[in-house]
């Protein structure tokens, strides 16, 4: 039944991604769009989660804040050192991004979409009510997963074709957590470290690259127009899905 639900979560990321590649013409709106998008992921959804799952302190600081923290770090620090490598190949830092960068925040999201399928499959462990409950929240957030994806992707210079790939991937992911809850348990703990973690490197990403990106060209009301609507609509979704 949890794998059947999260086929509902496989057709919404896919949904997500082909209105990233439908819109290329209005990018900065679709930049900024994206940047809510994550912000709103972040702030409203991972960090809750984290801090519920991964209770316990580490001097005086809860786990998951303190993962949140080394996540951001952690994605600048391979940011620096990846664009330090191609400016050192003759790249011109400005304006050629680290393709890996995109392809290792894709396969971040593809790692929180399996956990979403993962949380379905414990959900229906517990019951059927509760499996549903899970199974509504993680598909309604699946289309900006699935647009996040795709935009990331593409952002950094990647192909078309690798792009799609992550997406397909990131689609996958729910199906393939919800049946591996048939033969592992993870526990909550490292479960809470994981999405503090993924959440500070998904913050810097959105705050350091695709908002910078989407009002470098089109500083427009607009585009910051569209960032508000992409946070508020991820407040809209946990606050329908119960939080």
């Amino acid at each position: 039944m949890a794998v059947l639900v999260a086929l509902g979560a496989f057709l919404m990321t896919l949904a997500g991604g082909w209105t990233a590649q439908r819109v290329t013409d209005r990018r900065h709106l679709v930049l900024g769009l994206a940047g809510g998008l994550m912000l709103g992921v972040v702030g409203l959804d991972l960090l809750p989660e984290a801090l519920e799952a991964a209770g316990h302190k580490v001097f005086g600081v809860p786990a998951a804040l303190v993962l949140f923290v080394a996540g951001f770090l952690l994605a600048h620090l391979v940011e620096r050192l990846l664009a330090g490598r191609q400016a050192a190949h003759g790249a011109a830092e400005h304006s050629h991004r680290a393709p890996e960068v995109g392809l290792t925040a894709a396969a971040a999201m593809v790692g929180h979409s399996f956990m979403d399928g993962v949380a379905i499959g414990a959900a229906f462990q517990i019951g059927g009510g509760m499996g549903l409950s899970v199974a509504l929240a993680v598909i309604a957030h699946d289309f900006a997963d699935g647009f996040n994806t795709f935009t990331i992707t593409s952002l950094y210079g990647n192909a078309r074709r690798r792009a799609v790939a992550m997406l397909v991937a990131d689609a996958c992911a729910p199906m393939l957590g919800a049946l591996s809850t048939m033969f592992v348990h993870i526990p909550e703990p490292l479960l809470g470290g994981y999405l503090g973690l993924f959440g500070g490197a998904l913050l810097y990403l959105a705050a350091a690259e695709i908002l910078p990106e989407a009002h470098h060209d089109h500083p427009a009301r607009s585009t910051v127009l569209c960032t508000v609507a992409g946070a508020a609509f991820i407040w809209l979704v946990v606050g329908l899905s119960g939080g």
